[in-house]
């Protein structure tokens, strides 16, 4: 197959769940025998032509000078180019700014949706935006050949609401096997005496809820924050917990060994994500012998089950703090999801089964 992948800055991931999404399938097909390509902006640090056998398109992206709506102008290059290529798939993951190019998508490829999470819910989002966002799902429904849902919450939202059946697919992640103590010894962190998150700075995380938590709770354990902090809100997580000397914003870190040994060795790591599906960071921590606070709803206990603390407040964060004795106490709920990994979120299955699902489509579409 020929398959091109859009919706992404690009890889190598130097952003978030879609790229690393885009890193693994789109390798993963070419280990298979089929031709990808994947489109990247032109403001991705990675200029070249192909990368592990993956061929790069790179195009142009005015978001630096734009903003937001530099992101629509990206997604119509990205289209307008994909009508060039003859692809026999045309994977777009997430909707946010290209359904409004619905119309341009090429008529020949099969066009498969992944829909990620519930866009229009997120709280950073002004209410005209969430109305846009809403209309822009429901474009998406219409314009895809596929829908695939990467969790099974997200699968029924799209029957109830759209009378659409959507493939289940979902996100995967690679057990971390060789530990290196080296790596927190460079953040001067002690293994297993500090606590953690890792996400983009947005409200709909919670990390100002799992802050407050942690100061609630009087722990004298160092909290580490890893993430950009360069836009409003998150400048604004730095000023308000400045005066607080147990917390540390060390940044963004896109190394994933890095940050695997980042998760290894943290005592209790928080998943505040609370809106969309499968998210690759909560996975990617299970994977690392951690065990997890996350976010009380329902995507996130559909993945974890009770294998986790659960917070929904402020103090709940400070509840489980308290509650949380040691890694090695808690050891079997880190073992528990560690064989969720390898039983239902390998990269390998995930991979097998997006091949399967173009296959499948291609010829019952006859495209």
């Amino acid at each position: 197959m020929k398959v091109g992948i859009l919706g992404t800055r690009g890889i190598p991931n130097r952003y978030g769940g879609f790229e690393q999404f885009a890193e693994f399938l789109s390798v993963g097909l070419v280990q298979k025998g089929h031709q990808v390509w994947v489109y990247n902006s032109s403001l991705h640090p990675f200029q070249e032509a192909s990368w592990n056998g993956v061929n790069i398109i790179t195009c142009r992206d005015p978001e630096d000078k734009l903003g937001t709506a530099g992101q629509f102008i990206y997604d119509y290059h990205c289209i307008r180019d994909a009508r060039k290529r003859d692809f026999d798939v045309l994977l777009q993951l997430g909707y946010t700014s290209s359904s409004v190019w619905a119309a341009l998508l090429p008529k020949k490829s099969l066009i498969v949706t992944n829909m990620d999470g519930l866009e229009w819910k997120r709280s950073k989002y002004s209410p005209m935006v969430k109305r846009f966002l809403a209309k822009a799902e429901k474009w998406a429904t219409n314009s895809s050949d596929v829908l695939v849902a990467d969790s099974v919450g997200i699968q029924q939202y799209l029957k109830e609401k759209y009378h659409k059946q959507a493939d289940f697919i979902a996100y995967g992640a690679a057990l971390h096997t060789e530990p290196d103590a080296s790596v927190p010894a460079r953040y001067n962190l002690l293994p297993d005496q500090y606590l953690m998150l890792i996400a983009r700075m947005e409200p709909e995380i919670n990390i100002e809820t799992i802050l407050d938590g942690y100061v609630l709770s009087g722990d004298n354990r160092t909290f580490v924050v890893v993430g950009k902090t360069d836009n409003a809100f998150g400048q604004r997580m730095v000023a308000k917990f400045a005066h607080h000397a147990g917390i540390r914003f060390i940044g963004g870190v896109y190394d994933q060994r890095e940050l695997s040994n980042l998760r290894w060795f943290s005592g209790l790591y928080f998943h505040g994500h609370s809106v969309g599906g499968t998210n690759p960071s909560l996975l990617e921590a299970m994977a690392c012998n951690t065990v997890i606070c996350a976010n009380d709803n329902v995507f996130n206990k559909a993945i974890l089950g009770r294998d986790a603390f659960y917070f929904d407040s402020a103090q709940s964060v400070a509840d489980s703090i308290i509650g949380f004795r040691s890694k090695t106490h808690h050891a079997h709920l880190a073992d528990s999801n560690m064989d969720k990994i390898l039983s239902f979120y390998r990269w390998d299955q995930i991979i097998d089964a997006y091949e399967a699902c173009f296959l499948h489509h291609l010829q019952t579409t006859g495209k």
